[in-house]
């Protein structure tokens, strides 16, 4: 890895980072089951807005180019 390029450290860093931050989101959505737990709309709404916030922040990270304006 002394001699790994920027493009292949990113994709080996990367992927095992998206593989656990979409395993740990399948492990969140098993905290959905009523037969095991019991929650209040407002948490689920504390839970997944921290969550959209914390996906926001990282995608702004990345810079990627803006959306161009809606245009029919």
């Amino acid at each position: 890895m002394e001699n790994e390029s920027k493009t292949d450290r990113f994709k080996r860093v990367a992927e095992r980072r998206t593989r656990a931050i979409l395993r740990d989101v399948r492990l969140l959505g098993n905290c959905g089951s009523k037969s095991n737990y019991s929650y209040t709309s407002d948490q689920v709404n504390k839970i997944f807005y921290e969550v959209d916030q914390a996906i926001k922040a990282a995608k702004a990270k990345f810079h990627l180019p803006k959306k161009k304006e809606f245009e029919l």
